[in-house]
Parts: C-alpha cells; structure tokens; sequence
C-alpha cells in the first residue's frame, strides 16, 4: 500500500502502467530500488539488470518506458549508457539513482529527468515517477514505448538545496544571472546556483524564449511587459509572479537593438493573432 502523503501519479489516456528497467550493479541496491518502484501505483513491470551490457539488451527485447540508473558500475557507468541512450531514435527517460552528488551536471547534459540521491526513500522515488507519468501524459509514447528526451518541452536542472540534489524546471526560471563560472537561476520561490555559464544557457534556452539583454542577464521573454528608460540607460520589465513583485534589470547598449527587435516581433504576432 502506498503511504504518501501525495496521491499516486497517473497514467491519461492509455491503460498501461509504466515498463520500468532498473540497472544498479550492487544486488541489494537493486533489490531496494525494486521494491520503492513496485510500491507505485504507476509502476506495472520491472525489469532489472546488474550492468550497462545486459540493460542495453532489455532494451533491445522489450519496450521500456523508463530507466533508473546507477552511476558508477564496472564497464560503461551510468553516464555512458545514458550517452549511448541519447543516440536512440526514441530513447527512455533516464532517473539517475546514486550516492555521487558531483555528477549532476554531467546528468542534466544527459537530458536526465531526474537525480536521486542514496539512501534512497520512499517520497523521493514517487516524485521521479511522477516525473515520468507526466512526460508520458504530455509527449505520448514512441516507437519503444517512451517519450524522445530530446523533445522535452521543459527542460530540467539539477541544483543543490539543504545537501540533497533536485531539479528546477526550466519554465519556472523568470531571469538568468552570471556569477563567475556558475550562474543564478530566479524563480518565484527563490535564486538557486548552478555550475553552467550563462553563455551556455543562452545557447540552449534560446529557442525557449530566454534572450540575453546584459553580460549578466538571461531573461524569459514571455514574463517581459516592457522597457523604460533609467537615467542614460534602459531596463527591461518582468511582470510580477506569485508573491515576486516586478523586477527591473539593466540592459546593456549592445543588446538593446536585439531585444526591443525581439519586442517589436512579439507585438505584431500578438496583434496579427487577434
């Protein structure tokens, strides 16, 4: 019986639970994993192998919805299979499940949907199926029975909160902030740091809405209701979020033209789609 606190994730518009493959090469590892996931309601069959070459043959046999994954195993490790995954046509979903904290950045250039630190718990492995449920609920299944990660609407970033690893959804991110080396993601519920330069976001969110306005500013051009001008210079106005009241960040002389451009072209869709 489940005990959560939250009701169990769902599957819409389809009558098959999920099709899970856990891979961890420590059997009692693998054992505890089995048992969290057949605790979830969503969860209907689980398939387990002890190392990267016997997961890719599952794979092979059967389709598979999803994929838990130890990192460090003999042979290819977690983060290699995930690789050799990202090549597939339709590849699965892939939870990463270890007691490394300092791979999460090399999970989320994997596509990962999820990072789960050991030891592992009950609620934690439900909120990954959750995450699972609800991407099959949006995308729909491929070829293999598992949605393309690389057609993820929303992407994910793994950050460290209170010494555990969780990921922030990219559709909460209102603007972007450089700080060295690392940057500042801002959502409604607070700013969290993360070990990716900005410049790298700016390349990957672009088709996402997110445009540079300054050296030190990524913002999410849907939560923009403006500029103004301040002294010899001009911001860009975000509308307020929740309890977040509007935010006011500089833009710098060489982004200026691009970003009221870019206004400019929101304006007219926005006016041609009336």
């Amino acid at each position: 019986m489940n005990h959560l606190d939250n009701p169990p994730a769902k599957l819409t518009g389809t009558n098959d639970s999920l099709t899970v493959l856990a891979v961890d090469d420590e059997k009692p590892a693998l054992d505890e994993l089995a048992f969290l996931l057949n605790a979830q309601d969503a969860v209907g069959e689980i398939r387990l192998a002890s190392e990267a070459t016997a997961a890719l043959r599952v794979l092979q046999d059967r389709d598979i919805d999803a994929v838990f994954l130890d990192i460090n195993m003999p042979g290819l490790d977690g983060l290699e299979l995930a690789g050799i995954l990202s090549n597939y046509s339709s590849p699965p979903p892939v939870v990463f499940v270890t007691a490394h904290d300092d791979r999460a950045v090399d999970a989320f250039e994997l596509g990962a949907i999820d990072y789960v630190l050991k030891p592992l718990r009950e609620e934690r492995i439900a909120e990954s199926v959750r995450r699972i449920v609800e991407s099959v609920n949006r995308e729909g299944r491929g070829r293999s029975g598992v949605q393309d990660v690389g057609a993820v609407s929303d992407e994910v970033i793994p950050v460290e909160l209170g010494g555990s690893t969780t990921l922030v959804h990219r559709s909460s991110v209102e603007w972007v902030e450089a700080d060295g080396d690392y940057t500042r993601l801002h959502t409604a519920d607070g700013s969290h740091l993360v070990r990716i330069p900005i410049s790298a976001l700016e390349k990957r969110w672009a088709e996402a809405g997110f445009l540079r306005v300054h050296r030190s500013h990524l913002v999410s051009m849907p939560l923009v209701t403006g500029t103004r001008t301040v002294g010899n210079g001009l911001v860009v106005c975000l509308r307020a979020r929740g309890d977040r009241p509007p935010v006011e960040l500089p833009v710098s002389r060489r982004h200026t033209r691009m970003l009221k451009d870019t206004l400019v072209r929101a304006s007219k869709r926005s006016w041609t789609a009336r």
